[in-house]
């Protein structure tokens, strides 16, 4: 263990994932949480010492700033755009340590056709077949070739907005369409994963990489898994580190994955986050991000009973990571969303829960996108508001408490998908897998 001593934390970002990071800050035995955003998170704000707001996290020099401003011993780079601009890099060069990757590490998540190339030239397992273009004509040209279903991905950030699935989300014809009127140039080509979705997120500093449990994510906007592709609706966890239709050997082999990758970038430190399929013949990478997920953070945050600043302590010290402990409980996460999210979201309903109301049903809230006015009002905007999370023995019983939650919130002017977590939609998940497997 480093040696012991107050930490002044800046945490980068104002999300519902940057609010999961400060709780875990505040919880944490001798530190003193400083916020950095864009925006003012009003859940983030209620634990801040103080809440810079700046004009862009993706500016070096005003986060930076604001770290030496408060005096800052250690930060935490929430959002992926801050890695991509070089945010950790200013601030390490500036002696500030940042538990996040530097830019060219990033490039994991932001660039990915880097990301495709890496795995296949490091031999990294569970990389599909794919093909790189510089140009959007090109792409879509192959996209109509090929006999058999793709996923499109422009090279660049995108929200987690941008991917398309033949053969799940549109046809051959609507790709080529899709690729050929889009903004982006630069794409890759991927076959097409068949499975169920999960996610393991890793602390990796020093060669050290440390995993949480498994979390499935629901990026479509409608129950059942219909419509677009969204930042995520919710998520959930078991209280194993599996998730029910996967076995340890599928959450070990995930595990490999994301330690080959540390192994071939060993100044990587931060968050690294991989998000798999699990086919018939174990995990594929489906990609990596470079920070928590959103809102998977709300899922594995809570359960950590490991002192995340400690941990960070050890990072900057040079020394492995501890042995993380979790609460052996299940989580189920659910955003309300704007009405109309995500293609015609209408902003401006008040959001009628706050912390002490959700905790007084036996949940968590965590604010993300929202319009806190001076006189404790809040709105929303035009993306994800807010998250709601229970915690209990079971993923039945965690849903329960979620809903509870939402139940106190209303939903005027709000939309969820109740179905998360619920059992008949898990169930569907097992049986996929069972059917995949030949079992």
């Amino acid at each position: 263990m480093s040696t012991s001593k107050h930490e002044r934390v800046l945490l980068v970002g104002g999300g519902g994932r940057e609010h999961a990071v400060a709780r875990a800050v505040d919880r944490a035995a001798d530190a003193t949480l400083y916020a950095c955003a864009s925006n003012r998170n009003p859940g983030i704000d209620a634990l801040a010492e103080e809440y810079h707001v700046v004009e862009s996290e993706t500016d070096p020099d005003a986060v930076v700033g604001v770290a030496q401003d408060v005096g800052a011993t250690l930060a935490v780079v929430g959002p992926e755009a801050p890695l991509q601009a070089g945010v950790t890099d200013a601030l390490d060069e500036a002696g500030i340590y940042a538990f996040a990757p530097k830019a060219d590490e990033a490039r994991i998540e932001t660039d990915k056709r880097f990301q495709r190339e890496f795995m296949r030239d490091e031999a990294i397992p569970g990389c599909p077949a794919f093909e790189a273009f510089e140009d959007a004509d090109a792409a879509a040209d192959y996209v109509a070739s090929v006999d058999h279903d793709v996923a499109v991905k422009p090279r660049g950030l995108t929200g987690g907005k941008g991917v398309r699935v033949t053969g799940d989300q549109l046809t051959q014809s609507e790709a080529v369409e899709y690729v050929r009127e889009s903004d982006y140039d630069e794409w890759v080509v991927e076959e097409r994963l068949v499975g169920e979705e999960f996610t393991v997120q890793a602390f990796v500093a020093n060669g050290s990489v440390r995993t949480s449990p498994a979390v499935q994510d629901h990026k479509r906007a409608y129950e059942g898994d219909e419509g677009p592709n969204t930042g995520g609706m919710g998520s959930y966890t078991d209280a194993s580190f599996e998730l029910p239709f996967m076995t340890e050997a599928d959450y070990d082999d995930a595990v490999e994955v994301i330690e080959a990758v540390v192994d071939a970038m060993p100044e990587y430190k931060g968050i690294l986050y991989g998000q798999f399929m699990l086919t018939a013949d174990g995990p594929k990478v489906v990609e990596f991000n470079a920070r928590f997920g959103d809102p998977e953070a709300m899922n594995t945050l809570p359960v950590l009973e490991t002192d995340f600043v400690e941990l960070l302590r050890d990072a900057r010290a040079g020394a492995d990571l501890p042995e993380l402990a979790f609460d052996a409980q299940a989580t189920v996460c659910k955003y309300a969303v704007p009405a109309g999210y995500p293609t015609d979201p209408e902003a401006g309903a008040e959001v009628r829960i706050d912390e002490e109301s959700a905790a007084e049903v036996g949940a968590q809230l965590f604010y993300a996108s929202v319009d806190a006015r001076d006189d404790g009002a809040v709105f929303t905007t035009t993306s994800r508001s807010f998250a709601v999370v229970g915690v209990a023995d079971t993923i039945a019983a965690a849903e329960e408490l979620a809903e509870a939650a939402l139940a106190e919130a209303g939903e005027e002017g709000l939309r969820v998908r109740h179905d998360i977590g619920k059992a008949d939609l898990v169930q569907s998940r097992i049986d996929h897998m069972k059917q995949l497997r030949g079992e």
